[in-house]
């Protein structure tokens, strides 16, 4: 495994003990793959750090890749946006994430990330 990028349902699922995303995870530690969880998607998921322990260890992990939304980095979401004629942020964010490394996108809404990428490679929860 070469490493994945979370989207918030992933998060989400993660925080609510999801036997699958809790494999996945182990796998990619076993590994040593990458994890990358786009800003973006942890503001869709974190509500209360302290009893989200499960993504406050994930993201603390020297593994675990938390991708800012910088100035270059929005502008390709904002082009992605207007190329798919779409308006999530946080999930081209996540397209463009995972891209950029060369990753499989876990998620449990795979619809609309077909609508701004195709071609993703997605492991649907």
């Amino acid at each position: 495994m070469r490493g994945v990028t979370l989207d918030a349902g992933a998060l989400i699922a993660l925080d609510r003990d999801d036997r699958r995303v809790i494999a996945l995870l182990a796998r990619a530690a076993e590994t040593g793959a990458r994890v990358t969880i786009p800003a973006t998607a942890l503001a869709q998921s974190i509500r209360q750090p302290a009893k989200q322990a499960r993504l406050s260890r994930l993201i603390r992990q020297p593994t675990t890749n938390l991708a800012a939304l910088d100035g270059p980095e929005a502008t390709s979401v904002g082009i992605l946006l207007a190329a798919s004629r779409t308006t999530d942020i946080a999930d081209a964010h996540v397209v463009i994430c995972a891209r950029r490394n060369g990753e499989r996108i876990v998620t449990s809404d795979p619809h609309n990330l077909r609508r701004l990428d195709p071609a993703a490679r997605m492991v649907v929860i």
